[in-house]
């Protein structure tokens, strides 16, 4: 389990982000957000992986938090996040619940779509579907660029939202 409490860390302090997650089937909303907070999180489906025990394989091995709706493989995985909603902004409270930090970092670290590392674009050229007038990133594995739009407020004011209920 994510640690909570008086031990965890404050929004005044640095925030952590080495937790690294493994979600199953059922998330595939909130594994973009996860990694547009900056966290590391494979999803089984982009990996071919379903099964539970594949997936308690995989979490363990990997050292990853297992997020799940599978109540009876949150209870056999040990340190997993069991998450029983179906809908967006109950899953994303019940990881705050959990001790993880929903907040977005300063710059993308973690494509959304392929979970490789995002960098500062350097390229010669904008592509034409890009603004010329923002600061890009792009993904090292994929080649997706990302920039601070309109997406990224709306997620950011969501989870303002979230942490306030």
């Amino acid at each position: 389990m994510v640690p909570s409490g008086p031990n965890a860390a404050s929004s005044t302090e640095p925030t952590d982000r080495s937790q690294r997650f493994l979600v199953d089937a059922m998330f595939g909303t909130l594994v973009t957000y996860l990694r547009m907070c900056g966290y590391d999180t494979v999803y089984g489906p982009d990996i071919g992986v379903g099964a539970d025990d594949r997936l308690r394989q995989i979490a363990k091995w990997t050292d990853r938090t297992l997020l799940t709706r599978d109540r009876e493989l949150a209870e056999r995985t040990d340190g997993s996040i069991f998450v029983a909603s179906t809908a967006l902004d109950e899953q994303l409270r019940s990881i705050a619940a959990a001790g993880v930090d929903l907040t977005l970092p300063a710059e993308p670290q973690y494509c959304g779509r392929c979970n490789g590392h995002v960098t500062r674009f350097c390229g010669d050229s904008v592509p034409e579907y890009a603004p010329e007038d923002r600061r890009l990133w792009a993904c090292e594995s994929c080649g997706q660029l990302f920039w601070k739009g309109s997406h990224w407020a709306d997620v950011r004011d969501r989870l303002q939202a979230i942490r306030k209920k």
